[in-house]
């Protein structure tokens, strides 16, 4: 992980945040470290050279 963090806040319909957050708790996770892996798959997938060559090695 990063040695500084961004708070990112968003709105979310309360039963999807629920749902969630119960698949997360089943998968022994939190919300935060699972959307931290969509994120970094989403710029894995949609960044440009140059912005993946920014992105940290280990996280």
């Amino acid at each position: 992980m990063e040695n500084r963090t961004a708070r990112l806040t968003l709105l979310i319909d309360p039963t999807k945040k629920q749902i969630f957050e119960e698949i997360c708790a089943r998968r022994d996770m939190t919300s935060s470290q699972v959307i931290r892996h969509m994120i970094r798959e989403y710029v894995l997938k949609h960044g440009t050279p140059e912005q993946l060559a920014r992105m940290p090695i280990h996280e």
